[in-house]
């Protein structure tokens, strides 16, 4: 062990991209730039990773409200839409609601309480204990609502979302009915015709939605899965990932992903002689211990990534090693006892067996994703792209 430093993690500065802009040969520039600039050294096993928004951005993916309006049309008849389980977000979901209320003569928004899907709180939990209310189960009126809990102020953006979507939906030309509930079913008794905007669960409630007689179940992925009127789409994911680009349009999840993981990964190999990883980011999968918000609104971490990025990380817990295996050694002596273990080490999975209790098997793709979305920000840092050293390392790797 001559290293003293393990994984670094580093936010690469790059031009504003603008659409028709190569991504893959702005990356690669910007990361040779910043090698040479800084004196680094690339080793095999180095990960680079641009964010799905400039890669997005660089395809020219959008859609208007009106594309979208005219895809929820055709898709639901343009009636009465019940419109369950949006996240709390102007940036995520407001332009999605206008395109979607302009598609249609009425929306029923239903909004889980007291929480959306990622976390952000219309009141907190100890309100709804001590109003008597069973969130399981009961179905709120808006009138109800203010009744038990008043105006529903979000902490942080200071916006009451209950008023703020019921204005995008009158002002896209909608009537608008708002109740509260947390099982997809109660939207039933208002229409049969449902977009269902949940995230990690749209499976579930599409398949709940479908059991109880919907005659219309889509969700925010079946929605702008192709063009309308020469627009971006997202096959896969639809409106799902979409961020506000401006007051009438959103920019899309990226298509193509592994495609262009992998064309940057070829051009840093050729030009640097090293195995180097690539990979697209989005959101980071964690939770905010103070805001209780749950990071990840994308529908995944990582759209696409390079092979070598597939699995789950093989370790074992230095500090179970250290307190039980090896708890009657100290110094030289455990240091070796220690390295002699990890490089004894096969492909054999450890999980189950308590020498790695505590190293969480998770995707490589969302431990990665999450140190990117952490390190490059989302405000003024200017840096899309990250270099990582040193994460596929142990403790005896010099």
């Amino acid at each position: 062990m001559s290293r003293l430093i393990g994984t670094v993690s580093r936010g690469v500065r790059a031009p504003i991209i603008r659409q028709g802009d190569d991504i893959v040969a702005i990356t690669a520039d910007a990361v040779l730039a910043a090698l040479k600039e800084e004196g680094i050294e690339p080793k095999d096993r180095d990960v680079v990773a641009v964010t799905e928004s400039v890669v997005a951005r660089s395809q020219g993916n959008y859609a208007k409200v009106s594309d979208i309006a005219a895809d929820v049309k055709a898709k639901t008849g343009g009636q009465t839409v019940g419109v369950c389980f949006p996240i709390l977000s102007r940036n995520r979901f407001a332009v999605c609601l206008s395109g979607i209320a302009a598609g249609c003569k009425k929306v029923v928004l239903m909004l889980s309480y007291p929480s959306d899907e990622v976390g952000n709180h219309l009141i907190s939990i100890d309100a709804v204990d001590e109003a008597g209310i069973n969130p399981y189960t009961d179905v709120l009126s808006l009138s109800r609502f203010r009744e038990l809990f008043g105006e529903a102020v979000h902490p942080f953006t200071g916006i009451d979302y209950i008023k703020y979507y019921s204005d995008v939906i009158t002002a896209a030309g909608a009537e608008c009915e708002v109740i509260f509930a947390n099982r997809i079913q109660a939207i039933l008794d208002y229409t049969d015709t449902v977009i269902t905007c949940d995230i990690h669960s749209r499976a579930r409630s599409k398949r709940l939605l479908k059991k109880a007689g919907a005659k219309v179940v889509l969700g925010l992925d079946d929605l702008m899965t192709a063009p309308v009127n020469g627009s971006g789409c997202n096959p896969d994911y639809g409106l799902l990932g979409s961020n506000k680009a401006t007051e009438d349009s959103v920019k899309l999840f990226p298509t193509n992903c592994t495609a262009v993981a992998e064309a940057i990964s070829e051009k840093l190999c050729a030009a640097t002689g090293k195995k180097i990883e690539a990979m697209v980011y989005g959101d980071g999968a964690f939770k905010d211990p103070a805001g209780k918000i749950w990071e990840l609104a994308d529908p995944v971490v990582s759209p696409g990534y390079t092979k070598g990025l597939i699995g789950t990380p093989n370790e074992l817990k230095l500090k179970y090693l250290a307190d039980n295996e090896f708890g009657t050694l100290s110094g030289d002596e455990l240091k070796a006892a220690i390295e002699a273990k990890i490089k004894a080490k096969d492909n054999t999975s450890l999980v189950g067996n308590m020498v790695s209790e505590g190293t969480t098997p998770r995707n490589l793709t969302d431990l990665l994703g999450s140190l990117c979305d952490l390190t490059s920000g989302s405000g003024d840092k200017g840096t899309p792209i990250i270099y990582i050293q040193g994460y596929f390392d142990n403790y005896t790797n010099d």
